[in-house]
């Protein structure tokens, strides 16, 4: 069973490389919000209309002080493959080892088609200005995440 962080809490630190190879860290973006959103698998269906969703929106979740981070086990290579076949605008990282999924707490079993096995829940983090989670996106559908999202930011 799966135990995310909750409201409230503290944002662990991480540094993870990018679709680029370069290595990235929740601290590069003291002073905004970060939408830290964990995907099972780039260039599959759900994973890629969410991903697309949040790419239509950034001029206004940039408008909001807000950056985009998807977190997934795929490797930088297959990430640079996903950013350029859905033009993808924001940043990709990749967890391959999954560490970061365990420190949010999003790694764990699932079920698909009758088979089990771990892997990624599909689950968004807000982490405010000073690093501390604002908001948990727990209960959405791949193709609503975007404004799930910016209703919270336009509405809070």
């Amino acid at each position: 069973m799966i135990s995310p962080l909750k409201q409230g809490q503290n944002a662990p630190h991480f540094s993870l490389l990018n679709q680029h190879n370069e290595t990235v860290s929740l601290t590069d973006f003291q002073g905004k919000k970060v939408l830290v959103y964990f995907y099972p698998k780039a260039l599959t269906p759900g994973c890629t209309t969410q991903a697309c969703g949040l790419r239509d929106v950034k001029a206004e979740l940039d408008a909001l002080n807000t950056v985009v981070i998807g977190i997934s086990p795929d490797s930088p290579q297959k990430l640079a493959n996903f950013e350029e076949k859905k033009a993808l605008n924001f940043t990709l990282l990749s967890d391959e080892n999954h560490k970061v999924a365990e420190q949010f707490g999003v790694w764990g079993e699932k079920k698909f088609m009758g088979r089990i096995y771990d892997g990624v829940h599909r689950i968004s983090f807000l982490i405010d200005e000073n690093g501390v989670i604002e908001q948990v996106f727990d209960k959405f559908k791949t193709g609503e995440h975007a404004d799930v999202v910016l209703d919270y930011l336009k509405n809070k």
